[in-house]
């Protein structure tokens, strides 16, 4: 059902992390490397216990701006689900986190997920150009779950 590719309008990028005697530390984002007309909403971070998968899930207007750093090392998924999108039907997966720290842009229609593939609790953050629930979270959650429907076509690699 889906090829393994690179998805159109998904920005993958290895961040730098600059080691001193006191530990390290790693740029989330500026904005002169951000893509045009990519403005984050809010910056949330969350925890995902080790063998834990977040996702899939979808939006339909929101970008996602994922960061990890570590602790803790991801799998990261995408399909491109977009019927306009030279690479509908693509799936990519990105490798990060502690032993690689990574960026991943996921444009609006793209299904995402990442599972934490080492044995420590692992931190992700997010910047999304949308705020959760709208202004004063009074509107309706941009977010088409797939996770608990039966014979979703959104498996993550491994599972």
């Amino acid at each position: 059902m889906f090829n393994d590719g690179i998805i159109d309008g998904v920005e993958a990028r290895l961040l730098n992390r600059h080691i001193d005697r006191r530990g390290w530390l790693t740029e989330v984002f500026r904005r002169d490397e951000l893509p045009d007309g990519f403005e984050p909403a809010m910056c949330y971070v969350s925890l995902t216990l080790p063998g834990v998968t977040r996702g899939p899930h979808e939006h339909t207007d929101q970008t996602d701006y994922f960061v990890f750093t570590g602790p803790g090392d991801f799998q990261i998924t995408l399909w491109d689900m977009r019927d306009n999108s030279p690479t509908c039907r693509i799936r990519q997966t990105v490798g990060g986190g502690n032993s690689a720290p990574v960026m991943v842009l996921v444009p609006p229609g793209v299904v995402h997920g990442y599972k934490n593939i080492s044995d420590v609790p692992g931190l992700v953050i997010n910047c999304p150009d949308r705020l959760f629930a709208g202004w004063k979270r009074e509107c309706p959650i941009d977010e088409l779950r797939h996770e608990e429907k039966k014979n979703s076509p959104f498996v993550m690699k491994g599972e």
